[in-house]
Parts: C-alpha cells; structure tokens; sequence
C-alpha cells in the first residue's frame, strides 16, 4: 500500500472514530475510589462475550474487546504550597473488527450489555465502510489462544493505597530539603497509574491485567541576582513499573558515580537527590563553559536513554520506515533496503540493541500486548548490524516474521491500539568494567548525566543532545563541572563510534513517561536500558555562544 493510499483510508477511519470521543474520557473521583475494586473478570467476561457474539452475527471474521478501567493519581508542589491533586478514572470498551478485509473500530463508555452491542455493531458497520477503499486484504500473523489468564505488575505497595497527606509530605520535604541547601526555587511532583486492562478476542484469548506506574520528579533552580543568571537541575529519579517501593531510597540501590553523588539503580531517595540538585544548581551558575571541539563523551545511562529512544527506538518502528507514521519528527532513515542487505552497519561491534516488553521494573514491561499476544525479547541490532524492527501482527509479514513482536498498544480504552515501541535497550558489556575503571582511559572527554533539550530531524539522523550536567575529563580524571555542552552527530555515525560498555552491574533504567506518537495523538510509557558508554570523536558545541 502507498502512503498516499493509507492516509486516505485513515482520514476515512479516524474520523469515525472521533465520534465516541465525545463521550468524556475520565472523570474526577475521590482518592478512595482509586482504590475501590473494579468489575470482576468473570463479569468483564460475559460483556466481552456479547461484543464476540454480535460481531461474528454481522459477518465479522475477527474480533477484539478492551475493557479498560484507567486510574491516574498526580500531584503538584512548589516551594512551600500545594499547587494541585489530581485524581481521575476513565473507564470504557473499544472494539475492533476485521469486516470484508477492513479494519474497523469503535468505542463507548457504556459498559453494559446493550451499550456494547451497539458499539461491537459500530465497529462492523465502519470496517465495511472502509472496506470500499480498502485494496488488500488485511492480514495478521497467527497468534496462540491463551484462555482464560492474567498478569499483574510485581509490586510491593501500590501507590494509590498510600495516604495523599504521606505523599504531600513527601514533596514538601523534597522542596524544604532543596531550599535549606540554597535553591530559590523547586517544583517537585508525583505521577502515579494504574491500568485495569482486560482483552478478549477471537482467536480464545481472555486477559485480565493490572499494570502499575510511577514517577517522582522535581526542578530545583538556583539564582544569581546579582548579575541576573539562573540554573537549574532536574531530579535524577527514572519513571519505573513499580509501586510506591521505589521511594524507599534503599541503600543497597545506590552507587557514588565518577562525579561524587549518588546515582541510583531500582529504588529512588528523592529527598538526598533535591539535596544535591540544589548543590549542583548553584555550582552551575558558575561552571566553566565549554571548548567547541571534539570529544570523548561518557554517557550515563539517565542521559543515553533519551539518545537510545530517539535515535534507535522511534526509526525502527516498523510503520515509521515504511512512511505510514509521520507524526512527531517524521519518518526513518532505516529503510528496508538498508535491513535487506544483512549487513547495514548501524553502529560499531559493541552494539546490541533489544526490544522487549519483559523487564523487571521497566514501563514498558506487562504480559501480553494489545492484542493479545505475549511479550518477549528480540534484537534490533546485534553486534552493530540492523537485524529487525518493531511489527505487530498486521505488519509481521512485511518483514517475513512468523508472529507479532507483542508491541501493540492503545493508550485508552477510546484509543484503537496500533504498533508503539517497546522497552529499547543497549546489553551491557560482558568484560567486568565499572564506570570508574572506564573514566581512567579518556584523556579528553566529557561525563554527561540526566535528560536535556534535543533536537532531531524528519528521518531521525541528524541529531543534538543536551544534559543536565556536564564534567570535563582530563587525563582519566574528573576536572570540574561544564555548562553550555550539547553534542552533534548523526545516529550511524554516533552509535558507530561507540568504543566501550560498563558491565552488568552498572545497567540501569532510563524512561519517557508520556511518550507520543499518532494522529490524533496517544501517550504510552517506555523504558530504555543501558550502562554507561563511551562514544570516542563526537563534536561537542557551546550552547552559550552568541553569534
């Protein structure tokens, strides 16, 4: 199919699906009800039997039923106030069919029997519409009928069942930790989710999952009235699949990195890093800036996982290469004819890149994907070879995959699932090396950590990247804080110049919390991992230069 052929066929089926969209998404509850029980899987069950039902009466030669129950929880401070609660329950079906070949997908949040007949009529009513302009049938890969099962999130304490005063407490004493120790500002914050997910489909599957959520974050920002200069840091924390467990700032979960702070791997101190944040907001404000040249840069994994998810993970979904996405930077330079030859050099020998939906405490782990297939682990790159993308089970023939990768994905039970990228992730080095021991061998480099501003263009090549902090190296040691550091390169180039992996021990989790993608757009929650690396000959620019 031509791009130009699919944009019309989605203009025709988006539209109708913005209809129940009308219907309002969420709405505001007490902090109680995010905890009341929801409906029961034998319930959820029988409703979603009425949607198969209808749906194969009308002709339907596939079928899938969400029943979603979506429960946000997020809180806001600044300085000394609370700036807002939000607490917030959406709660619906979507229906997909596959009717004369054709795709078609509807949604309401009447969850009852007759709403759900009504809407499974819909969604058939709209695939044979669609059908008219439809030119291939679709097909999707085989997938494996798993009855009657669940899934949840291994936590040890949801964040919902903790008091809203406990966490208020909480920010509040980040933000005092951050004032007491210099910062004239602090915005400090908590976002918690619980997805109540339930898929049923044709092909015998009935899912029953409970997915979990979490992120704390804060900026501290540090003032020099005197010449009118500010700085800012912000928390070095990870959005996690977790419970309110990784809160607990466990000691056992630190690590004092090259630059003499704590780092943290699958708990979080949010308190001790607001302490240092404000440190290191003020230390900032008179940081030297940096030498415009060529370096080599020692990333750690809270800053290379944003470098991963947009230069590795956004061009190697599938529906992005083959120009059917377009939406937030564009389409990808890893075109098929590129993965065809076997032997596309992505980036340098040491590079192996999975996709998976399985980790431990990562965003993007759950059992079983949007369409009911099960989550694993596959490579994207291996030793530095483009190997394979990111399908779903519409898409897996196009790339002479036997099944779907498990990476489909709606971000409501409003939403129709459609292909978003996995957990994306750099394997550690298996030769024994902590980041101190890398550090000892870069004569001039630079060590980089936390997220910063970036920029990327519409085949996701060119690219720049910031930080929150910056150290210069000088001869394998330490030599002081940098400012106005951002890097350049291009992702073949980049990932081609990667020379050195800390080991296993030093793997962590990095993740994009509201990560988006589609028209209209939808949000999703990924986790990149790696350890920290080294990239040798990368050109460094000076952000503050003034022309």
């Amino acid at each position: 199919m031509k791009r130009r052929d699919f944009i019309q066929l989605s203009g025709l089926g988006l539209g109708a699906m913005m209809v129940p969209s009308l219907v309002a998404f969420s709405k505001p509850v007490a902090a109680e009800h995010l905890i009341a029980p929801g409906m029961d899987a034998a319930a959820k069950k029988l409703l979603a039997d009425v949607a198969l039902n209808t749906t194969k009466s009308l002709g339907a030669t596939y079928t899938d039923v969400r029943i979603g129950r979506y429960l946000q929880q997020y809180l806001f401070t600044r300085e000394k106030n609370v700036q807002g609660i939000t607490n917030a329950e959406s709660f619906g079906v979507g229906i997909r069919v596959i009717a004369n070949g054709t795709w078609g997908f509807s949604a309401t949040s009447d969850v009852t029997p007759d709403g759900i007949k009504k809407c499974a009529e819909t969604a058939v009513a709209i695939a044979k519409a669609n059908s008219k302009l439809q030119k291939e049938p679709v097909v999707l890969a085989p997938v494996k009928a798993y009855g009657e099962v669940s899934w949840k999130t291994p936590i040890q304490k949801s964040a919902m069942e903790v008091p809203v005063k406990d966490k208020i407490d909480l920010l509040l004493s980040v933000n005092n930790a951050a004032l007491d120790n210099g910062a004239a500002f602090v915005n400090s914050a908590l976002f918690m989710i619980n997805e109540q997910k339930y898929f049923a489909s044709t092909d015998g599957s009935y899912i029953d999952q409970d997915i979990h959520r979490i992120w704390p974050n804060f900026t501290v920002t540090a003032v020099n009235r005197q010449e009118g200069v500010f700085r800012s840091r912000q928390a070095l924390s990870a959005p996690m699949g977790m419970g309110y467990e990784y809160l607990d700032g466990l000691a056992s979960e630190k690590f004092m990195n090259p630059a003499g702070f704590n780092s943290y791997r699958n708990s979080y101190d949010m308190v001790e890093d607001a302490v240092t944040a404000a440190k290191h907001a003020k230390e900032k404000l008179t940081a030297k800036s940096v030498l415009p040249g060529k370096y080599d840069l020692m990333l750690d994994p809270d800053h290379l996982g944003l470098t991963i998810h947009e230069s590795v993970g956004h061009p190697l979904e599938l529906d992005r290469v083959l120009g059917y996405e377009a939406n937030y930077a564009g389409t990808s330079f890893a075109t098929l004819d590129k993965w065809e030859t076997k032997n596309f050099k992505y980036g340098s020998d040491l590079v192996n890149i999975v996709a998976d939906k399985t980790q431990p405490n990562s965003l993007g782990n759950v059992g079983w994907d949007d369409e009911g297939v099960q989550t694993k682990e596959w490579d994207l790159i291996k030793n530095g070879v483009l190997v394979n993308y990111q399908a779903i089970r519409d898409q897996a023939k196009i790339i002479n995959e036997p099944e779907s990768h498990g990476c489909c994905f709606a971000d409501n039970w409003s939403s129709v699932q459609f292909q978003r990228m996995p957990n994306v992730s750099l394997k550690p080095g298996e030769a024994k090396m902590s980041p101190h021991d890398m550090i000892k061998d870069i004569e001039k480099g630079i060590y980089i950590l936390g997220r910063g501003s970036y920029s990327i263009d519409q085949q996701r090549y060119n690219f720049q990247f910031g930080g929150q902090l910056f150290y210069e190296i000088k001869n394998g040691q330490i030599a002081g804080m940098l400012e106005d550091v951002a890097y350049q390169s291009n992702t073949q180039e980049f990932w081609n110049s990667c020379s050195a992996l800390c080991d296993k021990d030093d793997y962590r989790l990095f993740g994009s919390f509201f990560d988006g993608k589609g028209q209209p757009s939808q949000v999703s929650a990924v986790s990149h991992g790696s350890p920290t690396t080294r990239f040798d000959g990368v050109n460094v620019i000076n952000t503050g230069r003034t022309i």
